[in-house]
């Protein structure tokens, strides 16, 4: 996800971070006096505004992902290593791959007292799918029987209802597929995929700014680009039931401004620390500080509709990858907290392979050889577009540096004042010629990272990618008799990505993170995401 979770766009460079706006200290509410603008049993976290109002199929990103998990609650998730833990499913069961049973538990509310029902998932997701709602995570819905009908390619829908979704009784619905797809039941983890009370059809756009849910954590308020806040509800009854008493959600301009809160003790919790003080937060943190691997993966992804690369042979694009000395970058520039990339899938997920190539080893000379064969660069220059807000810039310098080097192509950085800038030009195709893609797993498969991005199709394919023999290996993977043989078919469409360069793999996350001394209890998942719903206040 724009940052991990599905589809979900990562903000920060290194790694999911942050924010979009104005430095915050609190946010003004009485209560712990030991840490500014703090409420008694509450956590805070910097996490900036989201992109879009809160609805589970409209986001797309990190920072209003973090929010929408604390406020809604799929069928099932997942565990520290990537393995299904059932939520508000009881089971999700099939004999062919291709029609799914699910079996809900009973008991569960949305936050307004309403039950959480079979209708309620299958309402949604017929809404969600809908091409006149216009929401980000249609795609994610494709596989349903019945999608073209509520989401033609071209004119008005013929339906308000996918064929497939079919309710048998108050916990109990089925699931017709177009075809066999031996890995659905991991995407219905993602957070799309989550039910809606009868209250959002009166008006969604409202809901938006005050959603209700069914997850561990009930809305307060949004002030918006200051802070969310949601508190735990105690009719809760997933596995993952708060320990403390609410979130706080904070926003700010810099990574630096909220590391700076964090060491001072007005902040409890930092996703990412920025590259000035990545030397000295260990120290500064001491138990507090975090550092581990995670499954997401940071690229340039090519605009293909750009003058820059419309039409271009992809020789030059694997020439500007070997253009760029990983080795380095990720040791100095990042200070040893990222992996040279090996591919375009990340370690921690199933079909992770080391392609065996060297077009991700820098080799001046072969990168110009590359990009001379394929016919150069338009006007010899390129530019890569980055937010201010997420710690990028450094980095980035740094790869247009190797670029101009090693080729002597002009290369510069397009930087926009925040993340929601960043999305919403790549959504709008006004990337000058590049942008930095950081992708973190909504699911542990390769096909995550492939399907998500480059097929033709796929909402969150922002550079405009499209090739038919892609699209067809993809088809072959997605209709595979097993799990394991769909792994290993897409392993085979990531093997010949190396021959289309869709984006450039730079290197793999880690997360470098913290937290003060008023929390204890925080721990990552293997898509990087602070665990809020364990953390507890001293």
């Amino acid at each position: 996800m724009r940052g991990a979770r599905s589809a979900k766009w990562v903000a920060g460079a290194i790694v999911v971070a942050l924010a979009a706006t104005a430095c915050g200290g609190g946010s003004g509410d009485k209560g712990d006096s030991s840490k500014k603008g703090a409420l008694a049993g509450y956590v805070s976290i910097d996490v900036g505004e989201p992109q879009k109002p809160l609805m589970p199929a409209d986001t797309n990103e990190s920072n209003g992902a973090y929010v929408i998990r604390a406020l809604f609650t799929q069928l099932l998730d997942f565990d520290e290593k990537g393995e299904i833990v059932y939520a508000n499913a009881e089971s999700v069961t099939t004999k062919d791959s291709k029609t799914w049973t699910v079996k809900l538990k009973p008991g569960w509310k949305f936050h307004n007292g309403e039950p959480v029902t079979a209708q309620s998932y299958v309402d949604a997701w017929n809404w969600y799918a809908n091409a006149k709602n216009n929401q980000q995570n249609a795609f994610w819905f494709s596989d349903i029987a019945g999608y073209e009908d509520v989401h033609p390619d071209k004119g008005e829908p013929k339906s308000d209802k996918m064929s497939g979704l079919k309710v048998v009784d108050d916990t109990t619905f089925t699931i017709e597929l177009k075809d066999q797809v031996p890995y659905f039941n991991y995407k219905l983890g993602y957070t799309t995929f989550a039910p809606l009370p009868k209250a959002f059809y009166d008006d969604p756009k409202a809901f938006g700014q005050k959603p209700i849910g069914n997850g561990p954590y009930k809305f307060e308020k949004w002030v918006h680009k200051k802070l969310i806040q949601v508190k735990a509800w105690d009719g809760y009854q997933g596995p993952n039931k708060a320990q403390n008493k609410g979130i706080q959600f904070k926003h700010y301009a810099t990574l630096e401004a909220a590391y700076q809160d964090v060491v001072s003790g007005n902040l409890d919790i930092i996703r990412q620390v920025g590259p000035t003080d990545l030397p000295k937060y260990k120290q500064d943190l001491g138990d507090g500080a975090i550092e581990q691997p995670y499954a997401a993966i940071q690229t340039l992804v090519p605009a293909f509709y750009s003058k820059t690369f419309k039409g271009v042979d992809p020789k030059v694009l694997q020439g500007l990858s070997m253009a760029i000395d990983r080795d380095t970058i990720t040791k100095t520039v990042l200070n040893n907290t990222r992996t040279p990339a090996k591919g375009f899938v990340p370690p921690q997920v199933k079909g992770n392979q080391d392609l065996n190539t060297d077009i991700f080893t820098y080799n001046p000379a072969k990168a110009k050889q590359l990009i001379k064969e394929g016919g150069g660069v338009p006007g010899n220059k390129i530019w890569i577009q980055y937010n201010t807000d997420g710690g990028h810039k450094e980095w980035v310098t740094a790869v247009c540096e190797s670029i101009r080097n090693a080729t002597g192509i002009d290369c510069v950085g397009d930087p926009k004042p925040d993340f929601a800038t960043d999305l919403e030009a790549r959504d709008k195709n006004e990337v000058k010629s590049m942008y930095r893609g950081g992708w973190v797993a909504d699911y542990p498969i390769n096909i995550n990272f492939l399907k998500e991005l480059y097929h033709s199709k796929a909402e969150s394919n922002n550079g405009r990618f499209s090739d038919k023999e892609i699209d067809k290996l993809m088809e072959k993977g997605d209709n595979a008799a097993s799990l394991d043989e769909a792994v290993k078919a897409y392993q085979e469409v990531e093997k010949k990505l190396v021959d289309k360069m869709p984006s450039i793999p730079l290197w793999y996350y880690r997360i470098n993170g913290g937290h003060g001394k008023n929390v204890d209890n925080v721990t990552i998942n293997y898509q990087g995401d602070i665990q809020l719903y364990k953390v507890t206040v001293k």
